[in-house]
């Protein structure tokens, strides 16, 4: 190792350069199938299914359970906190549904196959 002046390493002695690497493409990119489409909609409509469960128990426990504290501070803070859980919550349920029905619709377009009338 070659030291500097200042007693750190020499940087372009630690770096490869990129002739020395060689790129190994043997594995082609496959592409995705329809299969692929319906088992991701499926998924993500199971997960927002259960997130829209757990989201309606969260909503229920914190009707059954509100918070009341003497002071108004830590009465907002515990408000905004309310506020966070079932936010997240819903938005979990809301991502999932909507990531669910666009991979479906993808699935359904995947089925219909396209051609393309190549013009002069």
């Amino acid at each position: 190792m070659n030291f500097s002046k200042n007693g750190f390493n020499n940087e372009m002695e630690e770096i490869p350069s990129m002739e020395s690497e060689k790129v190994i493409d043997s594995v082609p990119e496959q592409k995705k199938g329809p299969l692929s489409f319906l088992s991701g909609s499926i998924t993500s409509l199971t997960l927002s299914w259960l997130a829209l469960f757990l989201s309606r128990k969260i909503v229920s426990y914190f009707m059954e359970h509100s918070p009341v504290y003497s002071s108004p501070i830590a009465q907002s803070i515990a408000s905004g906190f309310k506020t966070l859980i079932i936010g997240m919550s819903f938005l979990a349920t809301f991502t999932f549904g909507f990531i669910g029905l666009g991979l479906f619709l993808v699935f359904i377009r995947s089925l219909i196959e396209v051609k393309t009338v190549k013009i002069d």
